[in-house]
């Protein structure tokens, strides 16, 4: 047998590619968009790829089904409960796919989504414990997948729960201990609350350290799971939709177009959102007015579509020779309407000095004594439930960032504004957006909560 696992940090995402050596058949397990990888995986061992399975429909991330599909012209499955625009193949509960002495087995396990499947992996036919099972989102390392994110379509994190708790509980939790567990997320993902940063595990594992697999009955194990989960982020919606949808494809030979400092300004005028992926240290160096920061180094698609809509046209200015890797990870999640980028921008952006402006940020020394003004800022939280628990500033307003678009109405406008993070990337993400939809007078925080819980006021002398 072959068995690979493709991991993608930015989204905490994994992918399989399964493959009979003997007879060279071979299937693809929740694939992202851009497919080359696989491709070019199973050119170099001579296999031939039948078939591209979906544990479920993603929210996360625009998976590569119609493209993998497309290029090697597999078949395309799901679980039963799937409906999709375009031809699959509907997997049955216990139903075998044989690639040779290598075969893969079907598992309903409903939760996360109605129509969520596992998929046992055998080496041999005859073999009484499984190699491994891809959980999909229904099981991760950890934590199990979060059964809320259908709730606004009609099926409700309870009903949901309810499905879970018999998914893992009855199912997974029924497999053998050295079964090794392959989920479809790790750790950083919003489809879950406590995501390991490991990759692979055990049931066994599983079964004595995730505090979902403990011994529990359903109303315990609905409400535990169901608890403090983060806001998902606004672009999950719409790729949840995609993936249903017979889209148009991705292709990778189609290049962006290169844009001068005027092409930039005149995209803008057209209406397009300018995207800045530079890092939150540059970006307040000098940045043009209106652009919303999402640094590239980071869960950079994730915030990418927290603060951006996937109807608007995108202008991107992105750090030197970096612009391909920006547009390949909006593509990941479905966002295509790239209006350009901006080339060299090193040299470009001082051509647009004009209409170039610095961006504020405070340090925790330059908040305290801004505090204690006769006019203070609002101070602004953007961190997720979880860490404000740990700690925060007295009298902060507290909006996660992924609730942010949502809740602009909310944050006053008549006053400074500071915002901070735990450490200043989302921070400036969040100033960038506010700048962007006209606040006044907008700050973030140098070092975030961080900054402000570990260092003190020197004392006056």
């Amino acid at each position: 047998m072959y068995f690979a696992q493709f991991y993608l940090d930015c989204l905490s995402q994994a992918s399989y590619l399964i493959a009979d050596e003997r007879t060279g058949r071979a299937v693809v397990v929740d694939p992202r968009r851009d497919v080359e990888e696989y491709v070019a995986d199973a050119e170099a061992h001579g296999f031939t790829v039948e078939a591209v399975i979906n544990t479920h429909f993603h929210a996360d991330f625009l998976a590569g089904h119609l493209e993998l599909a497309a290029r090697t012209g597999a078949w395309i499955g799901y679980g039963q409960r799937a409906e999709t625009e375009y031809p699959i193949r509907k997997l049955g509960d216990g139903e075998r796919i044989e690639l040779g002495d290598v075969a893969l087995q079907i598992m309903e396990t409903p939760g996360h989504t109605p129509e969520s499947i596992s998929i046992l992996v055998f080496e041999q036919p005859d073999d009484a414990v499984p190699y491994g099972v891809l959980t999909g989102d229904a099981l991760f390392i950890g934590d199990v997948g979060r059964p809320d994110l259908l709730a606004s379509v009609g099926v409700t994190a309870e009903e949901l729960g309810a499905m879970l708790y018999d998914s893992v509980h009855r199912k997974l939790m029924g497999l053998p201990d050295e079964t090794l567990v392959f989920p479809a997320h790790g750790a950083g993902s919003a489809c879950g609350k406590n995501l390991s940063t490991e990759k692979r595990s055990t049931i066994g594992t599983q079964r004595r350290t995730n505090y979902a697999c403990r011994a529990m009955d359903q109303d315990t194990f609905v409400r535990i799971v169901t608890a403090g989960q983060s806001t998902a982020p606004a672009y999950f919606g719409h790729d949840a939709a995609l993936n249903r949808q017979d889209h148009p494809l991705l292709d990778p030979g189609t290049a962006a177009r290169p844009l001068c400092p005027e092409g930039l300004k005149e995209a803008r005028t057209a209406g397009a959102v300018v995207l800045d992926a530079r890092s939150p240290q540059d970006f307040a160096a000098g940045h043009l007015r209106g652009a919303v920061n999402v640094p590239i180094d980071g869960r950079f698609a994730e915030q990418a579509g927290t603060v951006l809509t996937p109807d608007s046209d995108i202008a991107i200015i992105a750090p030197q020779d970096r612009e391909n890797e920006v547009i390949t990870r909006l593509a990941r999640i479905g966002f295509d309407r790239i209006a350009g980028y901006l080339r060299n921008p090193g040299t470009a952006l001082p051509a647009l000095a004009d209409h170039l402006t610095p961006a504020s940020r405070l340090t925790a020394d330059q908040l305290r004594t801004a505090l204690t003004t006769d006019q203070p800022p609002t101070v602004l939280d953007v961190r997720t439930c979880g860490e404000r628990e740990t700690g925060a500033i007295e009298g902060s307003l507290h909006i996660p960032l992924a609730e942010l678009p949502t809740r602009l109405a909310e944050i006053p406008t008549d006053h400074p504004l500071v915002i901070h993070c735990a450490s200043g990337h989302r921070s400036s993400i969040a100033a960038s957006l506010l700048r962007h939809h006209g606040h006044p007078d907008v700050s973030d925080l140098l070092g975030g909560y961080h900054a402000w819980h570990t260092t003190t006021r020197p004392t006056q002398p």
